[in-house]
């Protein structure tokens, strides 16, 4: 009698070595997950997938003929559903970052504990088993089509977030899949890129009856988390004359929304992970368990990965948060919201100070993609709020932008360095290096582009004074 095939459809495991691809599928087969399909060839990987229905794939992204992030698109091309794990032999920020935002379900680096691998296996099958009960299917991450937009189940919920950028409308579609799950969702992003705005929005498409109750984690030591997160008892400490309830409690039913979630201490990383594990939590003071049924999300600005290298984290606490993951691009990688933003934020800020809406000058969006924005939208905000404070009448003045912009060039121009922490080079190498005569005049073709052909701007974010650069102008033309 052949045994039952579990699950139903093949898992199928695609890895060059012979020992790690054996590794993998031994670990599988032990754990009861006995249906599996090998394969060493990235060339044949296509071809099995036309005649073998599968289910999840585990992707080594170190692959002869095919490079495995080359595979991965075509994979996800063909099956966009398909869950994909990703084996990687070493953990690069940025390729794992490419992953994720191309859509992969999960990034694992040999060699895979077990229980890890384990674990991802069966969260990939379980999400493949929710999305084929829902209907319509949810779309992936990677297919970020613009037209889509018109397609969204909840279209009203989503216009309260200002965007055309395909990135933030393949995140859209996104939040959609995942909002009506328990699962935690774990949101990735620099400061004040939207991370609790996107959080509102699950829980809003959500459906619980619950209320959404947020907390910041930043600074607080284990004993003001458990007792701000969990509550306390009557009498659990000097001045505790009442029992007070927490605001997971406060939560019940709803959304609890954690934020800075990287800077909890270890002691109150053990309690959330019991929380997320077994549904209950002990309030300061109390002996008797308490259960919550309450949808957790959790943000972060850190790089949770070094975090988890450094050992300020903890893995199982990483692995419980992380079942759905989305990770919200930095404004400098969206630019083409630019106008978008800058509209929206002088109509509301013409109408909180009483004033007309200023008209921009032709100038002030092109000098606006000249900048990084360290602090993301809620500094381009701000700066428009301080515009508009100064506006009197006619043509809003250039004067506060060009002195936050370019009086200040170690604050974030894009032409010369990258914000803080954004762990990118500000240039980007290919494998032919050009000469520092070449490297020049791409720089200044650069600031030329940027600036809008404006000499004055485009010195100041190369540091150099306009008689140079119009110096260096004449002699490329020369030499053209």
């Amino acid at each position: 009698m052949r045994p039952t095939l579990h699950p139903p459809n093949s898992i199928m495991i695609v890895d060059h070595e012979a020992s790690s691809l054996l590794s993998t599928d031994t670990t599988l087969k032990v754990a009861g997950i006995n249906n599996t399909l090998a394969c060493q060839a990235s060339h044949q990987v296509l071809a099995l997938m036309v005649n073998h229905p599968i289910e999840t794939m585990l992707l080594d992204l170190n692959m002869p003929d095919i490079d495995g992030q080359r595979l991965l698109d075509a994979v996800l091309q063909r099956n966009p559903e398909l869950p994909v794990i990703i084996l990687a032999d070493v953990f690069d920020p940025k390729i794992a970052a490419d992953c994720i935002k191309a859509g992969v379900f999960d990034y694992l680096v040999k060699p895979v504990e077990a229980d890890r691998l384990i674990t991802a296996v069966n969260q990939a099958l379980t999400f493949r088993e929710q999305k084929r009960g829902s209907h319509p299917p949810p779309q992936p991450l990677h297919r970020d089509d613009p037209e889509r937009y018109e397609e969204l189940a909840h279209p009203d919920v989503f216009k309260k977030i200002v965007t055309g950028n395909k990135k933030m409308l393949a995140i859209f579609h996104y939040v959609e899949a995942i909002a009506t799950t328990m699962q935690p969702v774990l949101i990735r992003g620099e400061t004040g890129v939207g991370k609790e705005l996107i959080a509102r929005t699950i829980h809003s498409i959500s459906g619980l009856k619950g209320t959404f109750v947020a907390v910041n984690a930043a600074g607080l030591d284990d004993t003001v988390f458990s007792d701000t997160f969990f509550g306390h008892a009557k009498g659990a400490f000097t001045g505790a004359d009442a029992p007070r309830a927490g605001l997971i409690e406060k939560a019940n039913g709803g959304t609890l929304f954690l934020d800075e979630i990287g800077d909890l201490t270890q002691a109150s990383q053990v309690k959330l992970l019991r929380l997320l594990q077994e549904g209950e939590y002990y309030p300061l003071g109390s002996d008797a368990p308490r259960t919550a049924k309450t949808r957790i999300i959790a943000a972060t600005n850190q790089d949770l990965s070094k975090s988890l290298h450094e050992g300020r984290f903890r893995k199982d606490l990483n692995y419980r948060l992380r079942t759905h993951r989305i990770y919200i691009p930095p404004l400098r990688e969206r630019l083409d919201d630019i106008p978008l933003l800058l509209d929206h934020f002088l109509g509301m800020a013409a109408s909180q100070l009483d004033k007309p809406k200023p008209v921009p000058p032709r100038e002030l969006v092109p000098l606006l993609c000249t900048y990084s924005y360290p602090g993301n939208i809620r500094e381009l905000e701000a700066l428009v709020f301080d515009a508009v404070s100064r506006y009197r009448s006619g043509t809003l003045p250039l004067y506060s932008f060009n002195l936050h912009i370019l009086g200040e060039p170690s604050r974030g121009r894009l032409a010369t360095r990258s914000p803080v922490n954004s762990g990118e080079p500000p240039i980007r190498f290919s494998h032919h290096l050009p000469t520092i005569k070449d490297a020049t005049r791409l720089l200044v073709e650069e600031a030329m582009r940027r600036s809008d052909g404006n000499q004055s701007r485009a010195a100041r974010m190369l540091g150099i004074s306009q008689q140079a650069l119009s110096k260096r102008l004449i002699n490329m033309k020369k030499k053209a």
